[in-house]
C-alpha cells in the first residue's frame, strides 16, 4: 500500500539540495547524483532495456535506447528524452551508467515506451546539430517504431536543460510538422530566449549577434503543440526567467499559460535526476499530461 511518503521529497533530501543553492558545476552534479544513487540503482536492476545502440543517423553519436514494458502487447506511445549538458557533454547512459538512462526506465515503468537519446556535442557541431539531430530521432521513429511495439502516431519529445533547448530547436526546425508528428513536448528548465547568451552558449550557437536569428522563442511561444514546462525552485535565475517569460507570452498570445510546475525543493540537476524515486510528484504531473495527449 502507498503511503503519503510515497509522494513527497524526504526532508533530509530537500535540505541537502536546498544547501546546493543555485550555481551549477560539477561538483554539485555530483552530490546530487549521490543522493538518488540508491534508488535509481534499484531502477536499474528492474528495468532492462529493449534494444541498445540502435543508430538513427551517421554520426558516432547518433545512437538511441528504447525501454519498454514487458509484456506489453498494443502499441505504445513513445516517449524521447534529450539529456542536458550545457551543449558540450552528457551522455544517455545505459547499463554503465544509470543517468539519463533512468528517464527512460521511468517510462517503461509508467506503461510508455521510453526512447533516451544521445546528439552531437559543441564545439564541434554547432547551432542547429542538436535540434537537427532530433529531427532525425523523430524521422527514425516514425519509420521505425513501430518494429519495436511503439505506436508512430504517439510521440513526445522531453528534454531537460540543453536537451529542452534542442527540443525547442526542432519545434522552430520544423515548424508546422511538428503538430502532426508530435502529440506534445516537455519542457524542463530550458532557455528560450528570453534572455541574453552566456559566454558558454556561444561554443553552440556562434557569435551573440546570430542569436536573435537563432532562438526558439517564436517556435516555443507560437506552436498549438502541447507543452507541459516547469522549472526548479533552486534553478539559476536566469533559468527562472526563462520559465516565467514562456509563461507569460504564452498567456498573450493564446489565452492560457501551458501546463507547467515551479517543482519545490529542487535544482537544476534534480529535476530530471529524481524521476523513478519516491518524489512522484513531477512524475505525476509529466504522466497526467502524457495521458491526456497520447
Amino acid at each position: 500500500m502507498m503511503t503519503t511518503q510515497d509522494h513527497i521529497l524526504p526532508d533530509a533530501r530537500r535540505e541537502a539540495i536546498a544547501a546546493l543553492g543555485t550555481v551549477l558545476n560539477p561538483g554539485v552534479l555530483d552530490a546530487v547524483r549521490r543522493l538518488y544513487e540508491e534508488e535509481q540503482q534499484a531502477l536499474a536492476a528492474a528495468t532492462s532495456p529493449h534494444a541498445v545502440d540502435i543508430a538513427y543517423g551517421a554520426h558516432e553519436r547518433h545512437r538511441l535506447d528504447l525501454y519498454r514494458p514487458e509484456g506489453a502487447d498494443a502499441p505504445l506511445p513513445v516517449l524521447v528524452f534529450v539529456h542536458g549538458g550545457g551543449f558540450l557533454m552528457g551522455d544517455k547512459g545505459g547499463a554503465e551508467s544509470w543517468i539519463n538512462a533512468h528517464v527512460g526506465r521511468w517510462a517503461a515503468a509508467s506503461g510508455f515506451m521510453g526512447c533516451v537519446i544521445n546528439y552531437r556535442l559543441a564545439p564541434d557541431n554547432i547551432w542547429p546539430s542538436g535540434s537537427e539531430d532530433v529531427a532525425a530521432v523523430v524521422d527514425w521513429l516514425k519509420a521505425n517504431v513501430a518494429a519495436h511495439g511503439g505506436d508512430p502516431d504517439r510521440i513526445v519529445l522531453m528534454g531537460t536543460s540543453a536537451g529542452a533547448v534542442h527540443v525547442a530547436g526542432y519545434l522552430r526546425l520544423a515548424g508546422e510538422r511538428a503538430a502532426r508528428d508530435l502529440r506534445g513536448a516537455v519542457l524542463l528548465s530550458g532557455l528560450y530566449g528570453y534572455t541574453p547568451l552566456d559566454e558558454r552558449d556561444t561554443l553552440y550557437y556562434g557569435d551573440r549577434a546570430d542569436y536573435a536569428d537563432r532562438k526558439p522563442l517564436e517556435a516555443v511561444a507560437g506552436t498549438a503543440l502541447p507543452l507541459f514546462v516547469a522549472c526548479a525552485e533552486y534553478d539559476p535565475p536566469r533559468f527562472q526567467a526563462e520559465f516565467l517569460g514562456l509563461m507569460r507570452d504564452r498567456l498573450e498570445r493564446h489565452g492560457t499559460m501551458p501546463r507547467g510546475a515551479i517543482m519545490s525543493g529542487h535544482n537544476h540537476y534534480s529535476m530530471a535526476t529524481h524521476l523513478g524515486t519516491r518524489d512522484r510528484r513531477l512524475a505525476d504531473e509529466i504522466r497526467a499530461f502524457l495521458r491526456d495527449h497520447v
